[in-house]
């Protein structure tokens, strides 16, 4: 079983190919590859590799889906005893990308 520990736009994934990952907005049209560079373990059936930080000679390939609005999270503010009260909601923009290779060269 071959995955990658990557870091993508400040957090870390574990990923497989043939999987699919949501991530936050990569503002590129639909269809296109993506190469994720920033890999910072692979696994290779075994054999591990440990970048520092990052490992030069891994390159994943990744193919993007779609773009989409993550669950409404809600953010609710008070300040007690002053009677001010804020709820506010957010959505999240994200990716979803399909996991097609992961090489090394």
């Amino acid at each position: 079983m071959k995955y990658a520990i990557v870091e993508i736009s400040g957090r870390q994934f574990w990923i497989e190919t043939g999987k699919y990952y949501d991530l936050n907005r990569i503002p590129t049209e639909l269809g296109k590859e993506i190469i994720l560079n920033r890999v910072l373990l692979l696994n290779n059936d075994g054999e591990i590799l440990i970048g520092k930080p990052y490992l030069d000679s891994v390159k994943i390939k990744g193919k993007i889906l779609e773009h989409l609005r993550g669950r409404k999270t809600i953010v609710y503010k008070m300040r007690p005893k002053k009677k001010t009260r804020k709820k506010q909601g957010h959505r999240q923009e994200m990716t979803r990308v399909l996991i097609e290779d992961i090489s090394i060269n």
